[in-house]
């Protein structure tokens, strides 16, 4: 079964800088199609970014300009570097691998991001 693991949350001011991790294990990880979901206290959750197997990513429109993706498949990790931070990016932080030709998805435990003075 597939694991992902997440790392690099924590208490950032606002205007830093977070870089999240998730390393995947026991699945082809070139093969995912990889996402950042995030989710607030009190709110559903979101899709903050996504970058496909060949590498392109998108973003949601709250983040744009603000937050990169990207991934090494040598290392099966994807990565989440987050700049400007501001406190209405606090949330957890998941990262999802989806395999669209047996529509299989895996999940991580989450990892707390909390912008705050």
């Amino acid at each position: 079964q597939g694991q992902l693991m997440e790392s690099g949350g924590g208490l950032v001011q606002p205007g830093g800088s977070l870089r999240l991790s998730c390393t995947a294990s026991r699945m082809d990880f070139m093969s995912a199609h990889m996402c950042w979901y995030r989710q607030a206290p009190g709110k559903e959750r979101e899709l903050v970014a996504q970058i496909s197997s060949g590498s392109t990513a998108t973003y949601a429109e709250a983040v744009k300009g603000r937050f990169t993706i990207s991934r090494d498949n040598a290392k099966s990790t994807m990565y989440l570097q987050m700049n400007m931070l501001k406190p209405d990016d606090t949330a957890v932080y998941s990262c999802n691998a989806h395999f669209p030709s047996t529509s299989t998805d895996f999940w991580g435990q989450g990892t707390q991001v909390t912008v705050s003075s």
